[in-house]
C-alpha cells in the first residue's frame, strides 16, 4: 500500500484541506477499520467478525480508496497505523458512538408499546390533537392510542383514561394536575353570513343577529347567553344549539349564524372571520390530568411529554395566558404554514 497524495503539512491539515468533500457511502468501512486496529491484525479481526481476512483487506482497501488516504501498513507482526490513520481512528470512534446512539433511540422507540388512553374535549381532540397524533404514532409504531373525545371530563382517577385534557378545573386530589395552556374564545362568523346580515360591533347589534351556541359539561355558552341577554328568549334569536365542537364549527362556517370559537380557528380556517365586540372575549385554562402510577409507564410518560409540547405557548402563541387577537397571530410556525399543519378545520367541511 502507498500514501495517496500527502504533499506535506500535518495529517489533520491534509485531511481538512483535501477531504472536506468526502461523502461516505456507509459506516461499514470505518467499522471494519476500527476492528482491525483494535485487534492488531487482519486475521484476529476476521475471527472476531466471522469473515475471511481477505474480505477485510478488500473492505479496508475500498475504504482507503473512498477517502483517498492510506490508513494502515502491513508488517510481519500485524498492522500499523499511518499518521493519517491515527487521526482517522478518533473520527471513526465518534462515528461508532453516534451509530450506537442511533441504535439506542431506535430500540427505545420500539420499546414504547402497548395501549395508551387519552381523554380530551371533542374540539381540541378533533381539530388540534388528532392531526398531530399521526406523527406521534409513527415515531412509536408499537402504540395503540385510544383517543376518547367527549365534552365531559374523563375519569382519570378511576383509570377511565391514562391521560386527560380538560378545560374545567380538576377537583380530584389524588391526581397530578398541570396547566398546559389557555384557550381564548371570541365570536366568529362566515363571510357569507356577514355579507348578508352585516357585522355587529356592539352587544346591542348582536342581539339582532342569529346565534349558534354550544352547550356541554365543559362549555357554559348557555349561561353566558342568559347573562348577556337576560330578557331575550332563545327562540328566534338562537338558530342552532349543539353539544359538540365539530357540529358547532360546521354550523358557523356554513353561514348559520354567529358563534364562539377559539382564536386559533382564524389562523387555521379561511371559512370564518373573527368579530370584534367589546367584552365577548372569554378565556379558559387547559389542564393536563394523569395518575402518578400511570405516568411511571414509559408509553404514558412519553404521551404526557408530547401533550405538554403540543400546547407550548412558545411554539403556539394562541395558548399563551394573554389574549392575542387573531389578526396578530403568526401565519406560520417555523416556516410551515398553520393551514398546512392543521387541515382538519376546512377538510371537515369537504
Amino acid at each position: 500500500m502507498h500514501k495517496k497524495g500527502n504533499r506535506g503539512g500535518s495529517p489533520k491539515e491534509h485531511l481538512l484541506g483535501e477531504a472536506t468533500d468526502i461523502r461516505l457511502r456507509n459506516w461499514q468501512g470505518a467499522r471494519v477499520f476500527l476492528e482491525v486496529v483494535r485487534r492488531g491484525s487482519f486475521r484476529a479481526a476476521a475471527q472476531t467478525l466471522n469473515v475471511s481476512a481477505n474480505t477485510l483487506r478488500r473492505e479496508i482497501e475500498e475504504f482507503e480508496h473512498e477517502i483517498g488516504i492510506t490508513l494502515l501498513t502491513r508488517h510481519v507482526d500485524g498492522v500499523r497505523l499511518t499518521a493519517e490513520g491515527e487521526y482517522i481512528v478518533s473520527t471513526a470512534q465518534r462515528m461508532e458512538s453516534a451509530a450506537h446512539d442511533i441504535a439506542r433511540v431506535r430500540n427505545l422507540s420500539v420499546a414504547i408499546e402497548g395501549e395508551v388512553r387519552l381523554g380530551i374535549t371533542e374540539g381540541l381532540g378533533t381539530f388540534w390533537i388528532a392531526p398531530r397524533l399521526v406523527e406521534f404514532r409513527r415515531a412509536y409504531p408499537g402504540l395503540l392510542i385510544d383517543m376518547r373525545c367527549a365534552m365531559h371530563p374523563s375519569d382519570v382517577l378511576r383509570l377511565e383514561t391514562d391521560v386527560g385534557i380538560q378545560i374545567t378545573p380538576p377537583t380530584a386530589k389524588d391526581l397530578r394536575i398541570t396547566k398546559i395552556g389557555r384557550l381564548h374564545v371570541m365570536p366568529f362568523a362566515a363571510p357569507t353570513y356577514l355579507d348578508m346580515y352585516g357585522t355587529p360591533r356592539t352587544l346591542a347589534e348582536l342581539s339582532r343577529h342569529q346565534l349558534v351556541i354550544q352547550v356541554s359539561d365543559q362549555i357554559s355558552a348557555q349561561e353566558m347567553y342568559l347573562k348577556l341577554f337576560p330578557q331575550m328568549p332563545q327562540v328566534g334569536h338562537v338558530a342552532f344549539k349543539s353539544n359538540v365542537s365539530s357540529a358547532h364549527y360546521s354550523l358557523i362556517a356554513r353561514g348559520s349564524g354567529i358563534g364562539a370559537l377559539p382564536t386559533y380557528a382564524a389562523v387555521m380556517s379561511k371559512k370564518i372571520v373573527p368579530i370584534d365586540i367589546p367584552g365577548l372575549q372569554v378565556s379558559q385554562d387547559i389542564w393536563l390530568v394523569y395518575h402518578a402510577d400511570a405516568a411511571r409507564l414509559p408509553r404514558v410518560r412519553r404521551l404526557i411529554d408530547w401533550v405538554i409540547a403540543s400546547f407550548s405557548p412558545k411554539q403556539y402563541p394562541w395558548f399563551a395566558d394573554e389574549f392575542i387577537h387573531p389578526r396578530d397571530l403568526p401565519e406560520g410556525i417555523r416556516g410551515v404554514s398553520v393551514p398546512d399543519m392543521v387541515e382538519a378545520f376546512d377538510d371537515f367541511l369537504q
